[in-house]
């Protein structure tokens, strides 16, 4: 648990890569599984019933592009790994999000709060890329395109889903 920790904190600093965590197919499935609870809670929070739908849509999103891009570059044996690293520093940055979301006000004017939480989106961009970067072994630049193509997906998918299918 203490070398999941130090893993997790170094790639937060852009330090380790998923290279770093256990090829542990039972610590991928427990954090998916913790990943996906913790989404459920978050949506029961902010009353959104289909937050734990939202979530397992973009987790399968997430799984089939990362086996995609691992199988392209020759580097399928990087999948377990990867997407423990991708789904354990998706849980702190909901815990951070969460947190900052949980003081928000949404009648007040929070300027600094909004800036905080935008700087946390950038860095969770930067980690993301930076796991991308060394899971696919490419570019910096090319794990920042692929973590930001990603995230387009999802809201588009979200959307064509949930939104548009609602109307």
């Amino acid at each position: 648990m203490n070398e999941l920790l130090i893993n997790l904190a170094q790639m937060l600093r852009l330090r380790g890569g998923p290279q770093n965590m256990s090829t542990s197919w039972g610590l991928m499935v427990f954090l998916l599984a913790a990943y996906l609870l913790q989404n459920l809670i978050t949506g029961q929070q902010f009353e959104d019933e289909n937050l734990a739908a939202k979530s397992l849509l973009i987790v399968s999103l997430q799984v089939v592009v990362l086996a995609g891009l691992l199988f392209w570059r020759k580097h399928l044996e990087r999948f377990v790994q990867t997407l423990s690293a991708l789904t354990a520093i998706g849980i702190i940055f909901n815990l951070i999000t969460g947190a900052l979301l949980s003081v928000s006000d949404p009648t007040v004017s929070q300027p600094i709060l909004a800036t905080v939480w935008f700087a946390v989106f950038i860095w969770s961009l930067f980690v993301d890329a930076h796991i991308y970067r060394h899971a696919l072994s490419v570019p910096y630049a090319i794990g920042m395109l692929i973590t930001v193509l990603v995230l387009a997906a999802s809201y588009v998918l979200i959307e064509m889903v949930f939104l548009l299918g609602s109307s």
